[in-house]
Parts: C-alpha cells; sequence; structure tokens
C-alpha cells in the first residue's frame, strides 16, 4: 500500500506504512484502541493512520516488562551499555530518515529535526560511557571491624511520558540512561507524533532482538491521556518522567506521589536573556534570534522575555525587528527556512487569543502579531513591548511571541528574571566578570540553566537539563542525572566476632 504523497515514501525506509500499529508490547505490534492519523502541520493534511492502544493494550505490556526487567538487570552495567551502543547506531543509520520525519511530523525545521536525532545518539554514546561508572563509595566506619559501602541498583521500570516538541530527545535522555542503569523503559509518545513514537521504537526493538533480549525490555505506546494515567497511577513504575505543561505535570505529581512513587518532571519554562550595555551586540542579536523563533518558540527552554539596558534599548530593539523581517517562513522540510508551522491548529489559535490577551494589557506589536492565511499553522514571528509586570509577561504562550522590556540596574535585571513562576533557563550578555559571577551565583538567575553570551536554548546533553519552580525541579540528560534511575542503599558489614554499636550505645 502506498502513502497518498510521493514524497512520504521514505517513511518506509524506516518501518512505516500508510497505516501502523501503534503498541509495541512483548515484542510484538498490535493496537487495539481507535484508529488515529498523524497529521502534517505544514498543511494539516494526514500523513499516515495508526492503530492507537487499548487499556488492555497497555496491560499486557507491563506485565511482560515487569518479568523483562528480572533478567534486563541482571545483565551487567557494562553488557547494557555495549546493546545500547548498538542502538546508537542504528540511529546514525537512519539519521536522515529519522530527521526528516520529525520536521514532517514536528514542524520543526529540517537541520533541527536532524539535529534532535543526533542528540539521542550522543545519549547513547554517553551511556556507554557511564555504564563502566555507576559507582557507589566506601564510607570509613566508626565502628572496629565495620565496613559501609554504598550500592546502586535498578529501580525496576521507569515510565517516559514525552511532549511533542522533543520526541526523540527526551526520550534519549531518559531512555538511554535508564536502560544502563539497569531498568526496562515503558515509553509514552505524545499523541500527535505516533510516527516518530512507532520509527524510534523499532529501531530499539531491531538491537533487542538481534541479541535475543526480550522486547519487553523497551514497551511504547502511542496513546493519549488515559495511557498516560495509566502510568502515573501504576505502583509498578516506581520512576515516572514527565514532560510537558505545569498544569499537568502537578498532576502526574500528585497521582505519582499517592502511591510514594519517584516522578521526574521537566515542565513549562519562561526563559530571559538579558543583554548589558557592555554587551557584544553582534553576539547577541543572533543568539535572541535562534533562541526566540528556533522550533517556532515551541522550546521549553525558548527565549520568552527580553530585558535590554535602557542605553541600548532602542538599538537591540531596531536590529532584532529588522531581522525578525527578513526570516524566511514556510515549508519546514525546504531549504533555507527558519521558521515552520505551529503544531497543530489548536497551538494557532492559542496564538490568535495570547496576542489578543498581550494588547488589552498594553503590549505594543513591534513586528509579527499575525497568523498567515495560508494552508498549514503558521504565524508571524512577533516581538512585543511590554512592562515586565503584566500579568501575561507570567505566563508560557508556546509560540515565536518575545516580550522586549528595558531595565536600569543590574539588580533590576535579575529580579524580573526571576520574578516569574517557571525557572528553567536563563543567559546574559556582557563582558564584565563581576556581572558573571553575581548572574551565576546565590544572588543571580534562579534557573536550573544559566548561561552567558550563548541563548536560553540549544543545550549540551554533558549537563545536567531542568529547571527549579513551576519547571518541576527534574533533571536528565547528564552529569550525575543518572542517579535518579537507580536506588541507594548504605551498607553496613561486620566482619568481626563482636557486636560494637553506633553513637557508643551499651545495650546490656
Amino acid at each position: 500500500m502506498s502513502f497518498a504523497r510521493k514524497d512520504y515514501e521514505f517513511l518506509k525506509e524506516i518501518g512505516l506504512g500508510p497505516r501502523n500499529l501503534g503498541s509495541y508490547v512483548n515484542g510484538v505490534w498490535q493496537g487495539n484502541g481507535p484508529v488515529v492519523s498523524s497529521v502534517n502541520p505544514a498543511d494539516n493534511q494526514t500523513i499516515a493512520e495508526i492503530a492507537a492502544p487499548s487499556i488492555q493494550d497497555y496491560e499486557e505490556g507491563i506485565q511482560a516488562c515487569v518479568e523483562a526487567t528480572k533478567i534486563w538487570m541482571q545483565i551487567p552495567a557494562p553488557k547494557r551499555g555495549e546493546f545500547v551502543r548498538q542502538i546508537g547506531d542504528a540511529l546514525r543509520a537512519k539519521l536522515h530518515y529519522l530527521g526528516r520525519l520529525l520536521s514532517l511530523e514536528v514542524g520543526k525545521i529540517l537541520a533541527e529535526g536532524i539535529g534532535e536525532v543526533q542528540e539521542v545518539i550522543d545519549m547513547c554514546d554517553f551511556a556507554v560511557g557511564l555504564s563502566r561508572q555507576l559507582n557507589g563509595s566506601v564510607i570509613p566506619s566508626e565502628r572496629p571491624n565495620h565496613m559501609m559501602l554504598e550500592m546502586w541498583n535498578p529501580l525496576g521500570i521507569v515510565g517516559v511520558i514525552t511532549a511533542f516538541n522533543f520526541p526523540c530527545a527526551v526520550l534519549g535522555w531518559n531512555a538511554c540512561i535508564a536502560l544502563v542503569c539497569g531498568n526496562s523503559v515503558v515509553w509514552k509518545g505524545a499523541p500527535t507524533t505516533p510516527l516518530i513514537t512507532i520509527a524510534m521504537t523499532k529501531i530499539i526493538a531491531g538491537v533487542l532482538e538481534k541479541n535475543n533480549l526480550p522486547g519487553a525490555i523497551f514497551t511504547a505506546f502511542c496513546g493519549g491521556a488515559e495511557i498516560g494515567q495509566a502510568i502515573a497511577k501504576d505502583s509498578r513504575i516506581p520512576l515516572v518522567s514527565f514532560t510537558g505543561s505545569s498544569k499537568v505535570g502537578l498532576m502526574v505529581r500528585q497521582t505519582v506521589s499517592q502511591r510514594y512513587g519517584k516522578c521526574l518532571l521537566e515542565l513549562s519554562g519562561n526563559n530571559a536573556i538579558i543583554i548589558m550595555d557592555d554587551a557584544d551586540i553582534e553576539l547577541a542579536v543572533p543568539s535572541v534570534l535562534f533562541a526566540a523563533v528556533g522550533t517556532a518558540g515551541q522550546r521549553c527552554t525558548t527565549c520568552r522575555r527580553l530585558l535590554l539596558h535602557e542605553s541600548i534599548y532602542r538599538k537591540v530593539l531596531d536590529r532584532l525587528v529588522d531581522v525578525y523581517k527578513q526570516v524566511k517562513i514556510g515549508n519546514p522540510l525546504e531549504k533555507g527556512t527558519l521558521l515552520g508551522p505551529l503544531h497543530t491548529p489548536a497551538s494557532r489559535e492559542n496564538f490568535v487569543k495570547g496576542i489578543e490577551k498581550i494588547k488589552s494589557q498594553g503590549g505594543k506589536i513591534a513586528v509579527g502579531g499575525s497568523v498567515i492565511e495560508r494552508e498549514g499553522n503558521f504565524v508571524q514571528p512577533t516581538i512585543v513591548e511590554i512592562s515586565p509586570s503584566a500579568d501575561v509577561v507570567k505566563e508560557e504562550l508556546f509560540g515565536p511571541v518575545l516580550y522586549v522590556m528595558k531595565f536600569q540596574t543590574l539588580n533590576e535585571a535579575i529580579e524580573i528574571n526571576n520574578s516569574v513562576p517557571q525557572g528553567l533557563s536563563s543567559s546574559i550578555f556582557t563582558r564584565k566578570p563581576e556581572i558573571i559571577f553575581k548572574w551565576i551565583g546565590p544572588q543571580g538567575s534562579d534557573c536550573g540553566i544559566v548561561n552567558v553570551n550563548i541563548p536560553t536554548n540549544g543545550a549540551e546533553i554533558g549537563g545536567a537539563f531542568g529547571g527549579e519552580k513551576a519547571t518541576g525541579g527534574g533533571r536528565e540528560a547528564g552529569s550525575d542525572s543518572w542517579k535518579q534511575y537507580m536506588r541507594r542503599s548504605t551498607c553496613t558489614i561486620n566482619y568481626g566476632s563482636e557486636l560494637p554499636l553506633a553513637q557508643g550505645i551499651n545495650f546490656g
């Protein structure tokens, strides 16, 4: 059976067809729920159909995953790392096909689509090295002939619920680390990116099959809220990683906490760039453009607030307005496009409502501010001059809308940066060391990502990714994020023949 359009035929290279099964359960593809469509946001036409999972598919998958986990956690960590290395190689072989699918189904430009798949490959490489460094520690004991050890063991099953905007990267941050740590993975991809969920899972499943490993080590569903709720409620899943809005994330946390499970949350951002009066403007302007317009403003790390020192306010704003007018908007797969469509018609409608709200609160449109009347979900990249005290500035409008405001002092700029509920990413442009070190110190930015002279987005995988406050507090990807995916045990071993007690207690 052929796709409706010839330019979709490349999808066959990554195991996709016009009709697909949306659950990978116990090594078998199935789907006993309703038939849903994957839609191209550039024209809102169907790409392919998917048989979604039922709750029965979910239960069958979890039962198999529980059994597979017993096998997986007993495999030595370096050997688990070798299997993850093979996943990385399999992804490399399909890099450009997968990147093209991301661009097609999400709406991000092709360079960003390929870059996102590369990020998963990088995570595989990182996890391979990590598999030989899941180190515990030896702790001096106060008691003679005693030894204290710190051991790290797998949790069991890690549930990963990803959002539409980074359906591959967030999976990679979680799954690569979870797998080398000895956990099985249950993945629920975003309901609007089912083809990416299927294509990625087929590659991972191929590696498991080649190595005669149980397919249930990696279980995947192209489901909606019903599957997400089942994961959150399921006591067989000790850790749930959720990426999405702060509102839904709070509900996930409450549900998981009720069963004493653990949550890893990556939620909303309301990220600011501060440009000081001594900043390199030639460096700052393209940084702001990428941070505010990249992925059509649909990154959690998108720059939504631009704070300009009053002495350079007009100069920088005029430069940005000129640059925004030159942004090529169109098909994300076409060369030279910088701004593709928003992901759904609902996103386009939210943009319209957001602009109305901005104007009602005194915002002045410097450039953009309108939808583009053509097929697809296209809108203009928008710059708004507005007061930092406006209520709308505290909210995350998920689109290419940049709020610009002025300040007089560094302390004022830091106060504005920290004044919103979210605390994901932030950046400052300056050449002065005293400003840099205040910015990254205890009286500086309260965010989880605190940059200098680079955009708020485009984080490397080597550092821990995540934020504070309403961003959820979770940390994924690099650094010591792996510790969240394991169970720590403090072990005290008495290898002597006497029983001295801690703190010198004499009991009888």
